[in-house]
């Protein structure tokens, strides 16, 4: 049953991005997510671990405040950019977390890398190393909201 799901949030993903209804699109359209079903299925088998991250409300709750957090980091770095009298100071520094399992990791790792002016440049047991366009950048992150957000998720 939860092959079906994917395949049908998948589709309707794709018909979301495409925005073309001709049969023939629509058709292709669901070749491929027919195809990354049966790729996911088959990696689920080979690995013996079946993906952990479902689609939920959290998720989606997690996914538009990521993408509003990007927004508003886009604005920074263009102001940076910009105004001479916000410099860009790059730091490098480890971030302690207390994320465990290897989807939180994951999502952390990438929700960091996602959101412009930082970057996670390598990921270990209980930190992450990141570079910043700025101090401000890596405070944000040292408050924790991201992290707060992924681990209420329980992924």
């Amino acid at each position: 049953m939860h092959y079906v799901f994917v395949l049908i949030m998948l589709y309707l993903f794709w018909i979301v991005l495409s925005g073309y209804f001709t049969p023939l699109l629509l058709g292709l359209g669901g070749l491929s997510v027919l195809l990354a079903g049966w790729l996911l299925h088959r990696m689920d088998r080979a690995d013996g671990q079946p993906g952990a991250l479902r689609p939920s409300i959290g998720l989606l709750g997690y996914g538009l405040w990521l993408m509003w957090s990007v927004v508003k980091a886009n604005v920074d770095v263009v102001r940076r950019i910009w105004s001479p009298s916000l410099p860009i100071n790059p730091v490098w520094e480890r971030l302690d977390t207390r994320v465990s399992t290897p989807a939180e990791k994951t999502l952390y790792a990438n929700s960091i890398t996602l959101t412009p002016g930082t970057l996670t440049t390598d990921v270990y047991e209980d930190h992450f190393v990141i570079h910043s366009l700025s101090p401000e950048g890596l405070s944000e992150l040292g408050a924790g909201e991201m992290e707060r957000r992924i681990r209420s998720l329980g992924i």
